[in-house]
C-alpha cells in the first residue's frame, strides 16, 4: 500500500512539473522526455523504500 501511495505523490509532482513547463512553453519532446525519466526514477525510489527487509537467519 505504501508503494501505491508513494508512486501517486511522485505522479502529482510529475503532473505540477509538466504543468509548469507547459506554462514557460518549453518543448513537448522534453516534457514527455523529463516525465518519463521522473517515473523512472518514481518506481525505483518507491520500490526501493516499500522493499520488506529480508529476515536474519
Amino acid at each position: 500500500m505504501s508503494y501505491v501511495l508513494y508512486v501517486v505523490g511522485f505522479v502529482i509532482v510529475i503532473g505540477g512539473l509538466i504543468g509548469g513547463a507547459i506554462l514557460l512553453h518549453a518543448p513537448t519532446s522534453w516534457i514527455v522526455v523529463g516525465a518519463v525519466v521522473l517515473l523512472g526514477l518514481a518506481i525505483m525510489t518507491g520500490v526501493k523504500a516499500a522493499r520488506q527487509k529480508d529476515p536474519s537467519n
